[in-house]
C-alpha cells in the first residue's frame, strides 16, 4: 500500500531553516532515518521509504508554497495514490510552538499552501499534520515571521518536535488517521 506525504514549504537557501518550511524538515528526516535520497523530478524532489510493509512517497514541491497543489495533484495520480492515503505535513500558526495536530479534513486556515491544495484537489477532505510555529509576531508581520528562522531557543527542542512529527506520519501509515489522531492530538 502507497501513502503521499505532502511536505510543504519553499526550495531555496534562504527558506531552508524557516518556520514555514518544517514540513521539509520532517520529510528530510524520515528520508535521512530511511537511508533515502531525494531527486528532482516533476514540481518536486521524491523519494520513497519503506515503513511495515508500507510504501511512503515523499514530496517536497519546488512549486513554491502558493502552488503546491500541483505537485499534490501529480503525485496522487501518477503513484495511483487514492487521496485518503495522503498526509500533508505544513506549519501553523494557530498552534504553540511543537504542538502537532492531525485532522482529517478543515479549512485551509488562512494557510495558501493548504488553501491551493483545496482548490486542486476540490476537496477539504484529506489528512493534515499541522506542526504549531506560535504566532510570536507584531500585527501584520506573518509572513515575516514564518520565512525567518526558528528562534535560538526554538532551535533546541526542535528535532525532538520534528522526530514527534515524523512518528505521527508513519502511524498515520501504519495504523491510519483515527487511531494516529486519538495519540496525537492528545499529547
Amino acid at each position: 500500500m502507497k501513502f503521499l506525504v505532502m511536505a510543504l514549504g519553499n526550495i531555496g537557501p534562504e527558506y531552508a531553516d524557516t518556520r514555514h518550511n518544517i514540513g521539509f524538515m520532517v520529510a528530510d528526516f524520515l528520508a535521512a532515518k530511511h537511508d533515502a535520497k531525494f531527486e528532482l523530478k516533476r514540481h518536486a524532489f521524491v523519494t520513497e521509504i519503506k515503513h511495515k510493509g508500507k510504501t511512503l512517497v515523499l514530496v517536497k514541491p519546488t512549486t513554491y508554497m502558493n502552488l503546491s497543489g500541483k505537485a499534490a495533484l501529480h503525485y496522487l495520480t501518477s503513484e495511483k495514490i487514492p487521496k485518503e492515503n495522503m498526509v500533508v505535513v505544513t506549519d501553523d500558526l494557530a498552534l504553540p510552538y511543537g504542538k502537532l495536530r492531525l485532522k482529517g479534513k478543515g479549512s485551509a486556515g488562512g494557510h495558501n499552501g493548504l488553501k491551493h491544495i483545496q482548490e486542486t484537489l476540490g476537496t477539504d477532505e484529506y489528512a493534515r499534520l499541522r506542526f504549531g510555529v506560535d504566532a510570536n509576531f507584531p500585527k501584520g508581520r506573518q509572513v515575516d515571521y514564518v520565512l525567518n528562522p526558528f528562534s535560538a531557543d526554538e532551535k533546541i527542542d526542535l528535532p525532538l518536535h520534528v522526530e514527534k512529527a515524523a512518528e505521527a506520519i508513519l502511524s498515520f501509515a501504519t495504523i491510519g488517521l483515527e487511531r494516529t489522531m486519538n495519540v496525537v492530538n492528545t499529547r
